[in-house]
């Protein structure tokens, strides 16, 4: 898998596409979750891309101190359902942990992750803090990274 990142105004008007395209094939359709997708918050991310033969199998976004929470964060941590097997959520997951470190010198790390990925998340080293919570219908927990 070839991963880049790209501000929302680098994206090209197909990458845009297909970004949106595979977030609502595993957000909406897969998970069967009919939620607001465009919140108005892609133009404030960076956009971390994971390609294999040219296709998307792989998407974060992530964003600075400030921009999203209080500290820096990732979301919409998604790989294309057939791709699971090849281990790139933990390959995009820690790439986008890196692009933070390095474009934001940031410490702490946020995520809003889904219950039933709590153990993936522990394994790369987040921590979950506080109780779970219920974002679009689906139990979340907070989780940070040091």
């Amino acid at each position: 898998m070839n991963l880049k990142y790209k501000e929302f105004e680098e994206l090209t008007t197909q990458e845009l596409y297909d970004i949106l395209r595979l977030r609502s094939e595993v957000f909406v359709v897969e998970q069967h979750c009919v939620y607001q997708d465009l919140d108005g918050k892609d133009g404030k991310a960076v956009h971390v891309l994971g390609t294999k033969n040219g296709i998307l199998v792989a998407y974060t976004r992530i964003f600075g101190p400030g921009d999203y929470f209080k500290e820096a964060a990732i979301g919409r941590v998604l790989v294309k359902k057939k791709e699971r097997k090849h281990g790139y959520g933990k390959i995009i997951t820690a790439y986008s942990v890196n692009v933070i470190r390095d474009k934001f010198k940031s410490a702490t790390i946020r995520i809003s992750a889904q219950k039933y990925l709590e153990k993936f998340y522990s394994s790369l080293g987040f921590t979950t803090v506080g109780e779970g919570y219920l974002e679009d219908g689906i139990p979340h927990i907070a989780m940070f990274m040091e």
